[in-house]
């Protein structure tokens, strides 16, 4: 049986929901459409958000000879049977090839659709789920024009949710009983994907009661189906570091709403791993030396949580994400590595102070001889002034002191005695 969503598959603009800033009027989308000419288009972003309907679409509209591929699944054998039809008879008027998943290619299976890219035998219309800029070969991404794809809101799913009950309620020829509540329930709860929230519609359809009147959908069975369903999560895709980006960057934006939000993405999603990795890393690059004890506290806290395993590692985790988010921050310690770090790769070393070698023997001919180290704990307060930086960069400053109370009481201590 042909799955719902294909059956209701829009065949106009019109029909479609989401993405206004692509379909709405005087937007780039729908006047390539309405012009006629069909330039190389890459479509990016999730799945079930209409990329495959706008470009069968296009194909339909156009007087092209339409190709479809499938990046899983192409070989070059395949890609070069279509490139010849291009030079032959049948592709007289125009090659159009849509190309599904096209990061599954390989560099070489793309390279051998440039050439006729170029010279216009063949127009390309690809659809990935992967960030382009990264999972394209950058040739085809500098002669096409990337449009990205969003999640569809809650609100613009809606209708689609309502007509696939009404589609269903006229194929069957009866009557379907549901809440309203039952359409803001699957709008929301299938993650942005029109394909998902159509499915889960005749999911519902099937599993509902059957009465006298009709067919009556509780909201419990639809929640059933919808478990667990707006979860977008690929361990290898876009999403996984989307993710831990917005958990990194809203604890070092000290939000820890966000924090946790994106925390428990993450940890419904099992990937208890990256969590626990992202964490440690926080600790030290953004809270640092403002409050030294976060690192220990997390790592602990990372322990435990491994130790446990979901679902009670989520409460350690709990402890630390929040820990962090309402740290104080300060990043001057990675701020002073990466800067040694470049000195280091310009070449910036030198050899080290005599002072600092290890205890070498001193021939006859020596022109310097003996270590002359001044040993600090001799000194009050077991400081001494000597030089510890080799000779050509003897004056770099890498480390700053942070403006929070735990650095500036460590310069306040060390300009007292420096002094």
């Amino acid at each position: 049986m042909i799955p719902l969503a294909e059956r209701l598959r829009p065949r106009s603009i019109s029909d479609m929901v989401g993405q206004p800033h692509l379909f709405g009027p005087g937007k780039p989308m729908r006047r390539i459409i309405e012009s006629g000419q069909i330039p190389n288009m890459i479509f990016y972003g999730p799945s079930g958000v209409g990329k495959t309907t706008l470009a069968r679409m296009i194909a339909d509209s156009s007087d092209l000879s339409l190709h479809k591929l499938n990046g899983t699944t192409a070989s070059v054998g395949d890609i070069r049977e279509i490139l010849q039809e291009s030079g032959s008879l049948f592709g007289s008027r125009g090659v159009l090839l849509y190309l599904d998943e096209i990061q599954y290619l390989n560099k070489k299976q793309q390279q051998s659709l440039l050439e006729y890219i170029e010279n216009g035998s063949v127009t390309l219309i690809a659809s990935t789920t992967e960030n382009p800029y990264f999972a394209v070969f950058n040739a085809i991404i500098s002669r096409s024009t990337v449009f990205e794809f969003k999640p569809v809101t809650q609100e613009q799913m809606i209708p689609a949710v309502a007509r696939a009950f009404r589609f269903l309620e006229e194929e069957q020829g009866t009557t379907l009983h549901y809440q309203e509540d039952v359409l803001f329930y699957i709008a929301a709860g299938c993650g942005g994907d029109v394909r998902k929230a159509v499915n889960t519609v005749e999911l519902a359809v099937l599993s509902a009661e059957r009465q006298e009147d009709g067919l009556h959908i509780s909201m419990e069975s639809v929640e059933a189906l919808t478990q667990r369903s707006n979860m977008r999560y690929d361990r290898d895709g876009d999403q996984h570091y989307d993710l831990l980006s917005g958990l990194q960057k809203s604890i070092r934006g000290s939000d820890e709403n966000a924090a946790i939000h994106y925390a428990a993405r993450l940890l419904e999603a099992g990937d208890l791993l990256s969590v626990c990795r992202r964490l440690l890393v926080i600790a030290s690059e953004d809270i640092g030396l403002a409050y030294p004890m976060a690192i220990p506290i997390v790592k602990a806290a990372v322990d435990s949580a491994l130790q446990l395993g979901l679902p009670e590692a989520r409460i350690p985790i709990a402890d630390a994400v929040i820990l962090l988010a309402t740290a104080p921050k300060s990043n001057s310690a990675y701020l002073a590595i990466d800067a040694a770090s470049a000195d280091i790769r310009a070449g910036l070393s030198g050899d080290f102070p005599r002072a600092l070698q290890n205890v070498h023997f001193d021939g006859a001919g020596a022109a310097e001889r003996g270590q002359h180290y001044l040993y600090p704990h001799d000194y009050p307060n077991h400081w001494v002034q000597q030089q510890y930086l080799p000779d050509s960069i003897k004056d770099r400053v890498y480390y700053h002191y942070g403006e929070n109370k735990a650095e500036q009481s460590a310069k306040a201590y060390w300009d007292k005695i420096k002094r």
